[in-house]
């Protein structure tokens, strides 16, 4: 925005400068209005009213900082935005219909036709089918490697590589790739880092404190919390997001509803202490799977059995998350697929869902859900297979969960 009048900007909340985390979760955002409520606001409006012809110009001009329109300006929005990356460690964040939109808005706002992306193939499938199919159409190339292969990264740079998209953990092997590492490779050859942060959420990671550039958000998983409502956000540099991203929302219009930011924005409130007590379950309920007989392996960073443990305790605040993935034991795919829905329809708590972060527990069987869409040697190289299992633990009894689960795998054929 031109000029700094802070007459002319919208204004702060008015907290210390050395806050921490759970406070700013409670308080960042804007101001009360003048009725002083201690809730914010939801401002349900599409356009705001000028006070004259001369201000409304100066505001789309965007001499003046103001309200204009909900396509790409409302208050509810920015308190959303404004928490979120006070929680991130950021200097900006702009919301987005959903996750994938909001990568979608980075890639658009980044990248040009020659140029090129590296990705983890271990990244969600609709990741995989928009850098690999749908941005490939428009000259975009990308090179998917290890998730936790830095010579793999390396190696697959060029002199057009602009983009390095990591998602850690992933989904839903729960692979850690190393930030700071991938940071340095990004750097060097003149590209940024975006981390997909949407399994630990900023409650255990900030990838911007291990040199990541861009972190990028389902605001639907954890930031909600509660299954409600679709969410996403790009969180970075002002220059990056004020500059290149604001601009491309207020023309393709991947907005963030005032409602569901809203719903987002109260989400935020409760992170730390739920993402707390669901990671809490997650490692139990991993710890008795890696027990069970009938489980072949387990996946979940806070298992001293999982090949990055150390570095997931290092990143993630010492915190292994809430997803576990496991692997049911059957010779061959076609009697592993059986027995993945045989544990999955046997449940009778946990929801059979490809959704993850909602307070109730969710399980699903990746190859034909959240990876369905792509080939099996696209599943293969990410380590999915038919046997596998991934829970989202919720707010359930562990206890509760333990026995919904068995039910399933003490009745297995082997």
């Amino acid at each position: 925005m031109a000029g700094t009048d802070d007459t002319k900007r919208l204004p702060r909340v008015d907290l210390p400068a050395d806050v921490r985390l759970d406070t700013l979760a409670v308080r960042e955002g804007l101001p009360p209005s003048q009725y002083g409520e201690n809730s914010e606001a939801l401002y349900l409006t599409s356009s705001f009213v000028h006070p004259d012809a001369a201000t409304a110009a100066a505001r789309f001009a965007n001499e003046e900082e103001a309200f204009v329109y909900s396509r790409f300006s409302n208050p509810t929005v920015t308190m959303m935005e404004r928490r979120l990356a006070a929680m991130e460690g950021t200097e900006a964040c702009i919301a987005s219909s959903s996750g994938m939109s909001a990568i979608l808005l980075l890639c658009l706002g980044l990248l040009k036709a020659g140029d090129h992306v590296i990705c983890s193939q271990s990244v969600f499938g609709s990741t995989i089918k928009l850098l690999g199919g749908e941005l490939a159409r428009f000259g975009v190339e990308t090179s998917f490697v290890s998730q936790t292969d830095v010579a793999a990264w390396q190696a697959a740079v060029r002199p057009t590589t602009r983009l390095l998209f990591a998602e850690t953990p992933s989904n839903p092997l729960t692979e850690v790739c190393d930030i700071a590492a991938l940071a340095d490779v990004a750097h060097r050859a003149g590209a940024l880092l975006a981390v997909d942060n949407c399994f630990c959420s900023p409650a255990l990671q900030q990838p911007v404190k291990l040199g990541a550039d861009l972190i990028v958000h389902s605001g639907t998983k954890y930031l909600d919390g509660q299954g409600r409502v679709l969410a996403g956000a790009v969180c970075g540099p002002a220059h990056i997001v004020n500059d290149k991203l604001v601009p491309l929302m207020r023309s393709a219009g991947m907005s963030l509803s005032p409602f569901n930011a809203w719903v987002v924005l109260k989400g935020l409130e409760t992170l730390a202490i739920r993402m707390a007590a669901q990671s809490e379950r997650a490692l139990g309920l991993a710890r008795w799977l890696e027990a069970h007989p009938a489980v072949q392996r387990v996946f979940h960073p806070g298992l001293p059995s999982h090949p990055q443990h150390a570095l997931a305790m290092a990143q993630q605040n010492g915190c292994g998350g809430a997803v576990v993935s496991f692997i049911v034991k059957g010779e061959g795919a076609e009697l592993a697929r059986r027995n993945a829905f045989h544990v999955i329809d046997s449940t009778r708590i946990c929801s059979i869902t490809a959704n993850l972060g909602d307070t109730k527990t969710t399980i699903t069987h990746p190859a034909s859900t959240s990876h369905g869409r792509l080939s099996e040697a696209q599943r293969l190289a990410a380590g999915i297979t038919q046997g596998m299992i991934r829970v989202a633990a919720g707010l359930d009894d562990l206890d509760d969960l333990k026995a919904d689960l068995a039910r399933g795998l003490d009745t297995l054929t082997a």
